[in-house]
């Protein structure tokens, strides 16, 4: 079990603000999605990350530590240290000298766990802070036994286009749910060979639950990727789970998670709450 949830929101929204905007989104909407952390955009009157925290809330989650980049106070401003009683707490992922951006989701990771040591001996989830990950979703990861785990997504129950769905890295997993791989990126013919025990062909939508002593050495030793130039989270746990295989749990689930990467998401998450307005959490 565990109570507290870590939310990456360091980065620099680069395919946000580089993403040619749709038809529909006002001049606010551009000047957000260009200048704001994606978690600042507003979905419905109120920023996305709003929904995050509520299904956090009613999970279970009593302590949140986000990591923002160091000149990035809006969320610290707007949030303070208390939201819908929960303790909210930030860190900040320092850009190393001669980068001009972060070190990727593993370095973001690490530095936090740097800042709140607590997380070096305590389990704790990590996820995103542009995507909405349905209550059910957060209680099986606070509720699993494994010191270590993820929802393993069924990538047909994911509401995005074919292209984008396709362009998911997949996991592999062994017979009791273990994870063995995490393919990026393969092709169509490649990927059948990679489905579950029920022919199901699995996506990680980056929310984890780790034994933050067991995942600390693999963040601080991440090698970086040397296609993306970033030490990145799936580097890091598949360097675990060959170290400490059967210590990763994949859970099946099977729904959507509405996601904010690029403009076009804007008119999409919002017809989406739009739709599912009559649902008591989305």
């Amino acid at each position: 079990m565990t109570d507290t949830l870590l939310i990456l929101a360091g980065g620099k929204s680069s395919r946000m603000k580089k993403s040619i905007h749709s038809k529909g989104l006002s001049d606010a909407d551009i000047h957000s999605a260009n200048t704001t952390s994606k978690g600042m955009i507003i979905i419905g009157e109120r920023p996305f990350l709003d929904y995050v925290f509520e299904n956090a809330k009613e999970s279970g989650i009593k302590n949140i530590n986000i990591v923002v980049g160091k000149d990035n106070n809006e969320l610290k401003e707007h949030y303070g240290t208390t939201f819908l009683g929960m303790n909210i707490t930030y860190a900040i992922q320092y850009i190393p000298e001669g980068r001009e951006k972060p070190f990727g989701t593993a370095d973001a990771v690490l530095q936090t766990m740097e800042q709140i040591p607590d997380l070096k001996t305590k389990p704790f989830l990590v996820c995103n802070s542009d995507n909405l990950y349905s209550i059910k979703g957060i209680k099986l990861l606070i509720e699993t036994d494994s010191p270590n785990a993820w929802l393993n997504y069924d990538r047909n129950g994911l509401k995005f286009t074919k292209e984008r769905v396709e362009s998911f890295a997949i996991t592999s997993v062994d017979a009791n749910n273990y994870l063995l791989d995490i393919i990026e990126k393969p092709g169509e013919l490649e990927v059948q060979k990679f489905s579950d025990s029920n022919g199901i062909i699995r996506v990680s939508m980056n929310i984890f639950k780790f034994s933050g002593q067991m995942i600390y050495p693999y963040l601080k030793n991440c090698p970086i990727n040397p296609n993306r130039n970033e030490k990145e989270l799936p580097t890091a746990i598949l360097n675990m789970v060959r170290e400490n295989p059967g210590q990763m749990l994949g859970i099946p689930i099977k729904e959507h998670v509405p996601d904010l990467t690029s403009k076009e998401d804007i008119l999409i998450v919002r017809d989406y709450f739009k739709e599912n307005k009559n649902q008591e959490k989305i």
